[in-house]
């Protein structure tokens, strides 16, 4: 409808100031109004007799005002408006605080219709700034209804966002065009669009206000994976990718490593191959738990790249992992003839000057580094492969800025953050998804123990003795400064606590993510060389950081964390032949806390932690990594609806898998889905 394209201030009643405020919500045009929805819903349909209200909770009621309202003013300022009002069945006060108008708008002998929530004042009923309205006004907005909540900003109040989506409602007169034929909605048991917009801002009934919130959640699942398939599709089969070569020679390669690849790296391997043999674009997602060997896989997929004439990229989320994997590829390829460099946000103009001029002549074959490698001065001679690596932490439009920079070069996306496979539909619905489920032979179990903050000396004792071995500690906590309102240790000062009263005589080091990059990795770099005994840090060592000598990690505050960060940490560990531990210590009484705690002591498996992450804390871990430029749902949860997201899903794949698009009676549904998905793939790419 052209008609919803119109500005905000278009509707009656909406003059400059409101609409000024209005825009503060994000609503511009009338359409946005129309989609603003309720954030929730009060049934103030049901009126209650007087001789029924019980203290501390809320009810509607119709009465009749006994006596004029009165005013009176308390010590300190105060002004109180007071009056009495009865029905059939008894009596209650009315009461307001600081509202000067209520005088005059309330007339004694008058009938009106009151909602709010009773109090006990000894033998008195009172019910405290009652909303109300008179009995003899009709079609209540606010009142005698279930009625919607909205959002607001100051300046705005419940009644001015009622009234003004009434308005648009009357306007549009139940003319919406359905972006879902008869034959979909009946397919999918959806509700017709006309019914739903009325009854998602004011439901005639709970069961009707129910479909409606179905069926704008279902529509909004449903557009969203029509982007993310779309994306898929078009990379499948309308560009024409890079046919890479020499799989044998990276074969011939493999058997030289001084380690046998699991069954699932080279599973995987196998996967990723296909796909660089192949014209089609390669877009795949390795999911691979802590430790499990995903970074072999992404070096031997670069070595394949640079052997069929192409240069390569790995972006890493933090200066200390990309240093870590530019160490590493060097280490594992130095038989070969691959010339690698590093790009990071710290190094100097004229170093990344000279890295760029290497790039850009070919010279280097692979480059290794942070954000620095997505600038526009950053120019391939022929770009072929693009790895990310913790891809969580990119999303969707760092991908496309980096495909930007080759002819179509395939792509390659890593992360050890485990997501139940629905979820990743939808996280990574443009992605084919890989996984590595095995963990490389010889690996000890990382032993786990939940204690609170009285066994201290003993865990000290214990990391003394690690230390004696000649092996080292991490020590995590949440914040790095103290907070008044978090009874939180803080890193900087508990650093000093251990250096001089437990561990006098050990080295015992500070990272945290307010460093400047050179003073991380100055660290990081003693702490490898085991010049540091002890690292306190921050989350920063959360993702990838590799030093096989340490074997403690001690997370202080642990119920201050989700299960998969508890999971990344720990997996800090374990990485060398020795005996590890993760030691989570919390003083909680929270019950959910202790038990998502005992969880950790009890599992390795990062998918089986995932999945209890959602079970105990809901969607928060994972829509935390959501990929930026993901449009926003407004009313769906991916967690809470995940039967809706299986069922658009569904529905997404039947329209293409039926051609259904492309029918008569699909047209208008064709159309609209073309405008929104533009408007999708703006957000999801860089046009």
């Amino acid at each position: 409808m052209e008609l919803l394209s119109k500005p905000i201030n278009s509707l009656k009643g909406i003059g400059t100031a409101k609409a000024k405020l209005l825009t503060k919500l994000g609503i511009r045009q009338l359409e946005d109004l129309l989609y603003y929805f309720p954030r929730d819903y009060k049934d103030k349909s049901i009126i209650s007799e007087i001789k029924d209200l019980l203290p501390e909770n809320s009810y509607t009621i119709k009465a009749v005002i006994e006596d004029k309202p009165q005013e009176s003013r308390t010590r300190n300022g105060l002004t109180i408006t007071k009056c009495k009002a009865f029905d059939d069945s008894g009596k209650v006060t009315l009461t307001w605080f600081n509202n000067k108008y209520i005088k005059n708008l309330i007339s004694k002998g008058e009938e009106y219709l009151f909602h709010g929530k009773v109090k006990q004042l000894g033998r008195e009923k009172v019910i405290e700034a009652p909303e109300f309205e008179k009995t003899s006004d009709n079609g209540s907005l606010n009142l005698m209804r279930i009625v919607p909540y909205y959002s607001l900003t100051e300046g705005l109040s419940q009644k001015d966002i009622r009234k003004a989506v009434k308005g648009i409602l009357d306007l549009i007169d139940n003319k919406a065009v359905d972006i879902f034929p008869e034959d979909f909605r009946r397919r999918y048991s959806i509700a017709e669009t006309n019914f739903c917009i009325n009854n998602i801002h004011f439901p005639e009934s709970i069961y009707n206000m129910s479909l409606a919130i179905k069926r704008f959640k279902f529509e909004e699942l449903f557009m969203l994976q029509s982007g993310l398939i779309h994306i898929k599709r078009m990379n499948n089969y309308i560009e024409k990718g890079i046919s890479f070569t020499n799989s044998n020679i990276v074969h011939s390669f493999i058997e030289t490593l001084p380690f046998k690849l699991t069954n699932a790296q080279s599973k995987v391997l196998q996967e990723i191959f296909q796909d660089m043999d192949s014209e089609k674009i390669m877009n795949r997602l390795v999911q691979g738990d802590v430790g499990s060997g995903k970074t072999i896989v992404a070096f031997l997929a670069l070595y394949k790249c640079v052997l069929s004439g192409y240069q390569g990229i790995m972006m890493a989320p933090t200066e200390i992992l990309a240093e870590q994997h530019y160490i590493s590829f060097n280490s594992l390829m130095g038989s070969t003839q691959i010339k690698a460099g590093l790009l990071k946000g710290s190094m100097t103009a004229k170093e990344k000057a000279r890295v760029y001029e290497n790039l850009k002549s070919g010279e280097l074959d692979v480059v290794i580094g942070t954000h620095a490698v997505i600038q526009n001065n950053v120019e391939f001679n022929k770009l072929g492969l693009v790895i990310t690596d913790e891809q969580h932490r990119f999303g969707v439009r760092q991908r496309a800025a980096l495909s930007g920079k080759g002819n179509n070069p395939d792509m390659l996306v890593m992360t050890a953050t485990p997501i139940p496979r629905t979820l990743s539909l939808i996280l990574y619905g443009d992605l084919e998804v890989s996984i590595i489920d095995e963990m490389p032979p010889g690996r000890k179990k990382v032993e786990t123990y939940f204690i609170d903050s009285t066994k201290k000396e003993r865990l000290f004792a214990f990391i003394k003795k690690e230390l004696d071995s000649g092996r080292q500690a991490y020590v995590v906590c949440p914040l790095v400064e103290e907070s008044e309102k978090l009874d939180l240790n803080s890193a900087v000062e508990y650093r000093e606590q251990l250096q001089n009263e437990f561990f006098q005589g050990y080295k015992v080091g500070l990272l945290h993510g307010k460093m400047k990059a050179d003073e991380k990795n100055e660290i990081m770099e003693n702490f490898r060389k085991n010049h540091i005994n002890i690292l306190v840090s921050t989350t920063v060592i959360e993702v990838g950081v590799n030093i096989p000598n340490s074997t403690i990690m001690v997370i202080e505050n642990a119920e201050r964390f989700g299960l998969a960060q508890l999971h990344q940490l720990r997996g800090r560990v374990g990485r060398g032949s020795s005996q590890s531990y993760c030691i989570l210590i919390s003083d909680s009484d929270n019950d959910l806390a202790k038990e998502r705690l005992r969880y950790m002591t009890k599992t390795e498996n990062g998918f089986d932690i995932a999945e209890k992450d959602l079970e105990l804390r809901g969607g928060g871990e994972i829509l935390g990594q959501r990929q930026h430029g993901l449009p926003e749902l407004k009313l769906a949860d991916i967690i809470k609806d995940i039967e809706l997201l299986k069922l658009s899903r569904q529905a997404v794949e039947y329209l293409y898998d039926s051609d259904k698009l492309n029918e008569p009676e699909y047209a208008k549904m064709k159309i609209t889905l073309d405008k929104r998905f533009k408007r999708i793939l703006d957000e999801i790419t860089l046009n």
